[in-house]
């Protein structure tokens, strides 16, 4: 079950990535969401998917926040 979820939160943040507020916003519903093991295959997931889109790499920056707060 964990698996599906974690990939809906990518397909989810796929599809919302015309939008770099949103795709933020997501992303940060989804490391409240996910197993802290699937939060660092997210991570990875993230660094290559926003190769190619600075406009959401600015957003990478909510995991780590969201780790150091313990929400993660």
């Amino acid at each position: 079950m964990p698996r599906m979820i974690y990939d809906y939160t990518k397909s989810e943040l796929e599809s919302v990535s015309f939008d770099p507020n949103l795709f933020k916003k997501r992303l940060k519903k989804a490391t409240r969401s996910l197993l802290p093991y699937e939060i660092d295959q997210l991570e990875n997931w993230l660094s290559y998917f926003t190769m190619n889109r600075p406009e959401l790499q600015k957003c990478l920056t909510e995991i780590s926040t969201n780790k150091e707060n313990g929400f993660a």
